[in-house]
């Protein structure tokens, strides 16, 4: 089982490229299914979800070729609408072509998602939403059938009781199939969401308002492939930074947004670092020790994302005072801290609420990732902390993080992957 081995105490320095988001470029090659044709998807990461994502687009029919980070998907030639259980359940996201599939040909087949280790994530909203437009949804034999009702599809305003981010995605590719105007209300927020609709945009479709609380999708219109390229990764940015903070040193990351990271900068100058922002680049330079801050309360976007709640963590645990953490997205969200505790952190956990006290610095040990954040969070405590760690468990990493150990080496860690 191969294994990250990182020597710490090494300060970073360097510019890095971040590559393009994952959270963006599921749906938006799940929308591919949407208009016949070549689609061209640019800045698209070699992750192993994508990949996943990938092989179940050439079962249901499409040509799906990766030249670097660009993505040629053709779509002309989908001809199934069933998603076998075994590629369901490598990860969760793959919900996402329910949507998709119901807007280009009625109907859909797919047993229940899987690949979470962040406790139970119901997809209620997602089947209540697509019932409201018109779909029939049954349960047969484990699969989620899906197909357009009697009266056909057709645009209702849905009202989302929490601002999912998947059921808003959902939504906006099934709502490209109905006639009529779809308006989403309680809509996720986050950046990944706009990205999504300038994608549609690029199609063709009438979106409007992602971004805000309320989107309208005037649905009905003939689409057509385009070219996009997918937007910087903001939780891998976040971890670089994360990182360089624990580490010390300085790090400019360019290709990212500087808006979609307010909440994680604020929180790391606040520690005691300093950041100097551009329009597509973030620049960080750490200071000898990081300090405690405000509590972190995460929530959905413009608030502290859930996704870099471990890494700021990971980071904190090594600096000096106490800080509270409190996860108000998902239940099973601190498994990371009983690995970080190998490393000498003190942090006591109580529900949803996780006090980080710090301990000037970590040190080394064999560690396991138990899942995509928490096994970054790992790495980030490792660069800071003194002599090796190993990190295993690193097929939850790939999930999420392209060359995760060779940008690290450009930017000086002493970090290697063992077989």
């Amino acid at each position: 089982m191969s294994y990250y081995e990182i020597q710490g105490g090494r300060p970073l320095g360097g510019t890095l490229a971040i590559h393009g988001a994952k959270n963006s470029v599921l749906p938006i090659l799940a929308a591919c299914l949407l208009a016949p044709g070549q689609s061209v998807i640019h800045n698209c990461p070699d992750l192993s979800d994508v990949s996943v994502t990938l092989d179940i687009l050439r079962l249901l029919g499409c040509r799906a070729d990766r030249e670097g980070d660009t993505v040629l998907i053709d779509a002309s030639a989908l001809g199934r609408s069933d998603i076998p259980e075994h590629l369901m359940r490598e990860m969760r996201s793959s919900v996402i072509f329910l949507g998709a599939l119901l807007a280009r040909l009625g109907t859909a087949e797919l047993s229940y998602p899987g690949g979470c280790e962040l406790g139970p994530r119901p997809i209620d909203l997602h089947l209540s939403a697509l019932r409201t437009l018109g779909a029939e949804i049954w349960e047969e034999q484990g699969a989620l059938c899906c197909c357009r009702g009697q009266g056909g599809l057709s645009g209702r305003e849905i009202c989302l009781s929490i601002p999912s981010v998947g059921a808003t995605e959902n939504i906006m590719l099934a709502a490209c199939g109905c006639p009529g105007l779809t308006t989403v209300v309680g809509a996720a927020r986050e950046p990944e969401i706009i990205d999504l609709q300038n994608f549609l945009r690029s199609l063709g479709a009438e979106v409007k308002g992602a971004g805000t609380p309320v989107i309208a999708i005037q649905g009905g219109a003939s689409l057509h492939p385009a070219e996009y390229r997918v937007m910087g990764d903001r939780i891998a940015a976040a971890t670089y930074l994360c990182g360089a903070a624990a580490a010390g040193g300085e790090v400019e990351l360019t290709g990212v947004l500087p808006d979609h990271l307010t909440a994680v900068l604020t929180c790391l100058e606040e520690a005691g670092c300093t950041i100097h922002t551009g329009p597509d680049r973030i620049a960080l330079a750490g200071g000898p020790s990081l300090r405690s801050i405000s509590p972190v309360r995460t929530a959905p976007y413009p608030g502290f994302p859930t996704d870099a709640q471990a890494v700021l963590m990971a980071a904190l645990a090594g600096g000096e005072g106490a800080t509270l953490f409190v996860e108000n997205i998902f239940d099973s969200r601190y498994r990371h801290v009983d690995e970080l505790r190998r490393m000498g952190a003190d942090i006591q956990v109580a529900g949803r609420a996780a006090m980080v006290s710090g301990v000037g610095r970590l040190h080394g040990a064999a560690v396991r990732s138990p899942d995509l954040r928490g096994g970054a969070a790992l790495v980030v405590a490792a660069l800071g902390a003194e002599g090796t760690t190993q990190v295993s468990g690193l097929r939850h990493i790939r999930r999420g993080y392209q060359a995760l150990d060779k940008n690290l080496r450009a930017l000086g860690a002493d970090i290697r992957e063992v077989p």
